[in-house]
């Protein structure tokens, strides 16, 4: 069954469906109905999560042994299939067959999918996923319709803008919706609450500041610890917005974790920008990933000043981290 994105919340207060179905060229939509799914069934108690990846070569049995299986402490379980390439394959499509045929009852599962052609929404397997859940596809957001996306992110966060710069802040985001949704963040994080002029707007976009900011990511994939000590001096020197700072160090780990996880970030990123992407994340595993998350939310903790410490010293070591470099003596687990 179908479910628009835009009916998704209204849907998940009247109950979650047994299984949902996410596929589309649009990755932000995507991740956000996905964030939304997860959610409202982790309030639902869905405690336990399990995820699958079925890369070519996967071992399909074990999408029927996670249906066969009890939930660890008979809790109520979310299970998360992901198909990067879109085919499952013979052996594949006859497992999704049967897990639809006979959902188990104490898990809402969430299936991942690029766009699919024609072909392969004519499918047995993706019929039989139609079948049993709610199907949503994640589409583009159209240029006519992104002036109004970008004035309800903007009411989200307290702001409102005239048609005028919407529409400059549409041509210079047009295509990417992941940049302008980092657009209009970046604005709650540099302009107060109210009306946003363009002027202000064009000033905040294209930060001077910046250049240091991606030169420090730079200094990051390059893993040159003095470059990385030195750019951090000279934003705090500079006297550099550390939330900020902060939401773009979280955003690059974010992005190493999606490509660590083999998924593929869809952001029109250059060829250059995702091998070092690559090549930083493989520096890492669950426990590295974990480590910086939790530095991460020291860092806000401290910014918002309901921690101590100081929130310079912990960027550098999150940025140390993410290049990378060895753990540093300050403890995380204050």
């Amino acid at each position: 069954m179908k479910l628009a994105i835009r009916t998704l919340d209204a849907s998940l207060k009247k109950g979650l469906a047994p299984l949902y179905v996410i596929h589309g060229p649009e990755a932000l939509a995507a991740l956000e109905a996905s964030d939304r799914i997860r959610d409202a069934a982790r309030a639902a108690g869905y405690t336990e999560r399990e995820v699958f990846t079925a890369e070519p070569g996967a071992d399909w049995g074990k999408l029927a042994a996670s249906a066969s299986n009890l939930s660890l402490f008979a809790s109520l379980k979310l299970f998360e299939l992901r198909i990067p390439t879109g085919k499952p394959g013979v052996e594949g499509s006859k497992a999704i067959v049967a897990y639809t045929s006979k959902l188990p009852d104490d898990t809402v599962t969430l299936v991942f999918l690029p766009e699919l052609d024609w072909q392969q929404l004519k499918s047995t397997w993706f019929e039989a996923l139609d079948a049993a859940g709610s199907v949503i596809e994640a589409k583009p957001v159209t240029r006519d319709e992104l002036p109004d996306w970008l004035a309800s992110r903007l009411a989200r966060q307290k702001q409102q803008a005239s048609v005028e710069t919407l529409e400059w802040l549409a041509d210079r985001v047009e295509g990417n919706l992941l940049a302008a949704r980092q657009e209009v963040e970046k604005l709650a994080l540099l302009l107060p609450e109210g009306e946003v002029s363009l002027e202000s707007i064009r000033e905040a976009v294209t930060d001077v500041s910046r250049f240091e900011r991606d030169g420090l990511l730079e200094a990051i994939h390059d893993a040159d610890r003095a470059k990385i000590a030195k750019v951090v001096d000279s934003l705090e020197a500079e006297g550099e917005p550390l939330p900020l700072l902060l939401w773009q160090l979280s955003e690059e780990l974010r992005l190493m974790m999606t490509i660590s996880a083999g998924q593929r970030p869809r952001r029109f990123m250059p060829p250059e920008r995702q091998q070092a992407l690559a090549k930083t994340a493989r520096k890492h595993d669950a426990a590295s990933f974990g480590r910086e998350l939790l530095r991460a939310h020291k860092i806000d903790r401290m910014i918002k000043g309901v921690e101590t410490g100081d929130p310079w010293d912990s960027v550098l070591e999150m940025s140390l981290g993410l290049a990378g470099a060895p753990v540093m003596k300050t403890s995380l687990a204050a």
